[in-house]
C-alpha cells in the first residue's frame, strides 16, 4: 500500500478502494433486483400449485365446459387454441420470415426502408389490445367473418408477425457476409444464395423466434376477448368460420365466476398453461442447438 509521508494511504488507493465499494453495493443492488423477481414468480407459482394441483384431474382435460365445476373441463379451449395455432403459425411463418428476407437482402436502404423498419419495431411493442382492435374491425366486421376461429387466428397473426420479423432479421443480419460472396462468386443467383447459404445458417434463430412468437400468442386474452371469442363453448369447431375459445379465455371465465370451485379450476387451468408455454420453450432451445449443431 502506497501511504503519504504522515501514514495515510495515497489518494490513488482511496480512489481504488471507494469505486470497489461502488462495485460492491452495485453488485448488492442488482442482486436485490434479480431475487425480487425470482421470490415474486416463485410466490406465484406456489400459490397456483396450492390451489391448482387438488383439482388437477386427467377428466379436465376431456370434458367440456359446464355450469356445475365438478364437471367442467377444458376440451373445447384446449382444441380451440390447437386449431388457432395450427392456422396462425403457418401464416406467420410465410409473412414473417418472407419480410424479413426482403428487408434484409432485396430491400435498399434508404429513408422509405428505414422507415419501415421503424415502424416494425413499434408495432412489436404495442399493447396487445390494439391489435384486438384491429382485428375487429378488419376481419369481424370489415370481412366479415364474424366472431369464428378464422378471425382469431388472422388477428392472433397480427400479433406476432412483427416479433417474428424482427426476430428473423436478426437472423439473417447474423450470417457472415463472406458467405453470400462466395455464393455469389460462384455463380449463384440472389435467390440461390438466400435459399441454400443464408436461410440455413440463420433457421436456428428463426425457428426459435417463431415459437416463442406462438408461446405468446397461446398466453395472450385480450385481443380474442376484444374480437368476441366466447368464454361457454360446449363443442368443437367443424369448420374455420366456426365459434371457438381458447384456453386463457376459459381460465377468465371461471376466475370471474364467484365460486371457489371455479376459482380452484382456474388454478389448475393456468398450471396446464404454464406447463404448455414452458414445453414450447424448451422445444425452442432444442430445436435451436439441434440445427446448430448440423451448420
Amino acid at each position: 500500500m502506497a501511504l503519504q509521508p504522515g501514514g495515510q494511504p495515497s489518494k490513488a488507493h482511496q480512489q481504488v478502494r471507494g469505486r470497489k465499494k461502488r462495485d460492491q453495493w452495485t453488485k448488492i443492488l442488482f442482486l436485490g433486483a434479480t431475487s425480487i423477481g425470482i421470490l415474486a414468480l416463485m410466490v406465484l407459482i406456489i400459490d397456483i400449485l396450492i390451489d391448482g394441483l387438488a383439482t388437477l384431474r386427467p377428466e379436465l382435460l376431456t370434458n367440456y365446459p359446464s355450469r356445475r365445476a365438478s364437471g367442467s373441463g377444458l376440451k373445447s379451449a384446449l382444441i380451440g387454441t390447437f386449431y388457432m395455432v395450427c392456422i396462425m403459425a403457418p401464416i406467420s411463418f410465410l409473412i414473417g420470415v418472407g419480410a424479413a428476407i426482403f428487408m434484409e437482402e432485396y430491400a435498399k436502404k434508404n429513408k422509405l426502408t428505414r422507415l419501415i423498419q421503424l415502424n416494425i419495431s413499434t408495432l412489436a411493442g404495442v399493447p396487445s389490445i390494439v391489435y384486438g382492435i384491429l382485428g375487429l374491425a378488419i376481419f369481424v366486421r370489415g370481412m366479415n367473418l364474424e366472431r369464428s376461429l378464422l378471425s382469431g387466428a388472422l388477428t392472433m397473426t397480427l400479433l406476432v408477425l412483427p416479433v417474428i420479423i424482427v426476430s428473423a432479421q436478426e437472423a439473417i443480419k447474423a450470417v457472415p457476409s463472406s458467405r453470400r460472396d462466395a455464393s455469389l462468386a460462384l455463380g449463384a443467383t440472389k435467390w440461390q444464395t438466400v435459399q441454400r447459404s443464408v436461410l440455413p445458417s440463420a433457421f436456428p434463430g428463426i425457428l426459435t423466434g417463431i415459437i416463442l412468437a406462438i408461446s405468446r400468442a397461446i398466453g395472450e386474452t385480450a385481443p380474442l376477448v376484444m374480437i368476441g371469442a366466447l368464454t361457454y363453448v360446449a363443442f368443437l369447431p367443424n369448420s374455420l368460420l366456426d365459434q371457438f375459445t381458447v384456453l386463457p379465455i376459459q381460465i377468465y371465465n371461471w376466475i370471474s365466476k364467484p365460486q371457489t370451485e371455479f376459482h380452484d379450476l382456474a388454478a389448475s387451468g393456468i398450471i396446464i398453461l404454464l406447463i404448455m408455454l414452458l414445453s414450447l420453450n424448451m422445444l425452442a432451445v432444442v430445436l435451436r442447438n439441434r440445427f446448430q449443431k448440423n451448420l
